[in-house]
């Protein structure tokens, strides 16, 4: 195998594991962005309820008037 056989083996390699980790980051980014949406949506939801909450009790929604799981 030439030199110039053996440099083309060598790029098409690099390439193909430049490939893999370009799809592994891909996967990665678009499971990150999920779980930012989902979140995002859990925060606009809490916002309603302590929103809901202020308008039904005519005073401002404090986290100190919630109980504690463990209580």
């Amino acid at each position: 195998m030439n030199e110039t056989e053996q440099r083309l083996n060598e790029l098409e390699i690099r390439l193909a594991l430049q490939d893999d980790l370009l799809d592994s980051l891909n996967r990665n980014l678009v499971r990150i962005q999920q779980t930012l949406e989902l979140q995002q949506s859990q925060l606009r939801l809490l916002y309603q309820k302590m929103q809901h909450q202020q308008e039904d009790n005519g005073k401002p929604y404090s986290l100190a008037d919630e109980i504690p799981p463990h209580y």
